[in-house]
């Protein structure tokens, strides 16, 4: 470790505007300033030092950090356990199944239960349009109120492990990525990024990853492309996010269907499969009544519709259209490898293969993002804190 780097970098941190983060949540990214979003990279790259170099960032001696998992996860449940556990704190999941919500326990009864002695809890409710977002907001009013009426001793940190509208933790990792892959930030302005749809054998997938790309993306001066066959359409106020961030970054954003057209010249691709908004809308409609024949009945729909769209994958011949033809591809991870995990799928297995260490360096950087996130929740004056753990220099491992 460099302890002088980090030093400088803690100064730098210093000079951000981000006070406003303290006792708040991680929910969407456009909800947080440009200071703020500078911050959590700046902490998480101070932290991934300070572990490098053998120095503790423990600033809790007890407490839990709570997961509720209602979708399927590996990179995001092990990420938040690490974040957790690399500023002090226990994990503990919890399995609804083994709770008392089956017994028709309210959200506002959950969220006090598990938050007496919880400094961050992590959500990932990603299925139902219209549901995952607003689920976290109504667990953060709980703990809210019962932080202000005493009886939480804390005021829990909530952070989005993905939603309906946005996976914050993924597409702030992949920025780091990006930042540190290209030399900086500001060396992201005028970059060509192509968030594209893929072809995928399963249905259903979220739409929150591209939207959340595509939102933060924005923010760099970016030229950012979302290129996707008729029909993949994202949601609507996702895409004026993007529109809105284009323009005040000084870059731009455009959609395509034509993924050749997409990638041309382009320094960043991004093929990811994703269903319509139109058929996770109707999905959510068929679970909240209980269809169970329609539920399979639109899988069988959603299938073939995806099966017309095969060409739609990431080739040797497509990475040839992109900038030098060695543009970077990034996945969120993990990708329908074609003849691999799948006979058909996002990306032909060579172009995969080629780009596996950096796309594990990519999933690498979201236990750091998480535990900044919550770090600046939790300590106010997030600079002064750091130097005194610097200063302390606590060895992790003795």
């Amino acid at each position: 470790m460099d302890r002088a780097a980090v030093g400088e970098a803690i100064k730098k941190l210093s000079s951000l505007k981000c006070e406003g983060m303290y006792l708040s949540d991680f929910l969407l990214t456009w909800e947080k300033t440009d200071d703020e979003l500078a911050a959590v990279f700046a902490v998480a790259d101070i932290l991934r030092e300070m572990r490098r170099g053998n120095v503790s960032t423990r600033i809790f001696d007890s407490g839990l950090a709570v997961s509720i998992f209602r979708d399927h996860s590996t990179r995001t449940r092990f990420s938040f356990a690490s974040a957790g556990n690399l500023l002090g704190l226990a994990l503990q999941d919890l399995d609804e199944g083994k709770s008392q919500i089956a017994h028709g326990e309210t959200v506002r009864e959950t969220a006090t239960m598990i938050s007496f002695m919880a400094e961050a809890i992590g959500i990932r409710d990603d299925m139902y349009i219209g549901k995952g977002n607003a689920y976290m907001r109504e667990v953060s009013r709980a703990v809210q109120e019962g932080y202000a009426a005493g009886i939480l001793e804390q005021r829990p940190t909530l952070v989005n492990l993905q939603c309906d509208i946005d996976h914050p933790t993924q597409s702030m990792a992949d920025a780091m990525h990006l930042i540190r892959h290209f030399g900086g930030a500001e060396r992201l302005r005028g970059k060509k990024l192509v968030m594209s749809w893929a072809y995928s054998p399963s249905y259903g997938k979220p739409l929150s990853v591209p939207q959340g790309v595509i939102g933060l993306m924005t923010r760099f001066g970016m030229e950012v492309v979302l290129a996707h066959p008729p029909g993949y359409d994202l949601m609507r106020e996702t895409l004026e996010v993007a529109k809105r961030h284009a323009a005040q970054g000084g870059g731009s954003f455009a959609v395509t269907h034509d993924m050749r057209e997409a990638f041309q010249g382009a320094d960043i691709v991004y093929p990811k499969s994703w269903a319509s908004y139109a058929a996770m809308e109707k999905r959510t409609d068929l679970y909240g009544k209980g269809d169970n024949a329609g539920i399979k009945e639109l899988e069988k729909e959603l299938l073939a519709q995806n099966a017309t769209h095969k060409d739609w994958e990431c080739t040797e011949t497509l990475m040839k259209e992109t900038q030098d033809g060695r543009a970077l591809y990034m996945h969120c991870l993990p990708a329908d490898i074609s003849g691999v995990s799948c006979k058909e799928g996002e990306v032909a297995a060579s172009v995969f293969d080629r780009y596996r260490d950096l796309l594990y360096r990519e999933a690498s950087y979201k236990p750091y993002v998480i535990a900044a996130m919550v770090f600046l929740s939790k300590v106010k004056q997030t600079a002064d804190r750091l130097t005194r753990l610097l200063a302390a220099a606590r060895p992790r491992v003795p």
